[in-house]
């Protein structure tokens, strides 16, 4: 016989203007990015519910971001639900309840901050922008990095590690997907037959060269 075993996490649907915010959250968010990410890949990474507050803990730049979005008149994002008067249903992690104030605060600093400070495997960080930019540039676009921190990061990235890497002499090179050329690179300018071709960085280390996020 099975036995019923209560799901100590679980996920339910919850409408959006239930969705009450940890009171003085010190987190900023860049919504517009956060909007941006929504329309591209629905909404995947679900708040967080405060059971002994009522409160979310993670998940308040998603829920600003869905507040905008209805407010502009934007259609329902993948992964909610209509209710029957045509709100929308956000889906919430419950379960997890505080055992004091300072506990709550403690675990929202932990969310927004523990998974910046783990930093990039930079080799593995260009292997991924490299197959993301071939295949799709507006997608590497969305991406949004500022150059300088892409140029720190690939800094530290050895050229004979990448892929296309040959020898010492001939360091790898991110051809872009409509580059009709003989494959050679500037200083990353545009030329005057690059009109409307994104302008290129390059690793000033490995001559790796990358198409910054706009």
């Amino acid at each position: 016989m099975t036995e019923t075993v209560h799901a100590p996490r679980y996920t339910t649907y919850v409408p959006l203007t239930d969705l009450n915010p940890a009171l003085g959250n010190p987190k900023k968010h860049e919504v517009e990015r956060i909007i941006e990410s929504i329309r591209t890949h629905g909404f995947v990474d679900q708040p967080i519910a405060d059971e002994r507050t009522g409160t979310i803990l993670g998940g308040h730049g998603r829920r600003e971001a869905l507040i905008e979005m209805q407010a502009r008149g934007e259609q329902l994002p993948a992964g909610l639900l209509l209710d029957h008067d045509g709100g929308w249903l956000v889906p919430v992690q419950r379960g997890w309840a505080s055992r004091s104030d300072v506990e709550a605060k403690a675990l929202n600093i932990k969310l927004n901050l523990i998974g910046a400070d783990g930093g990039w495997r930079p080799r593995s960080l260009a292997a991924y922008l490299e197959d993301i930019v071939t295949e799709d540039a507006a997608l590497y676009d969305s991406l949004a990095i500022p150059d300088e921190k892409l140029e720190d990061l690939l800094r530290q990235v050895d050229p004979e590690t990448l892929p296309g890497a040959i020898n010492e002499d001939q360091a790898p090179v991110l051809h872009l997907p409509d580059d009709g050329g003989d494959g050679g690179l500037d200083d990353g300018g545009l030329s005057a037959d690059d009109e409307g071709r994104a302008r290129l960085i390059t690793c000033p280390d490995c001559g790796h060269a990358f198409t910054p996020g706009r």
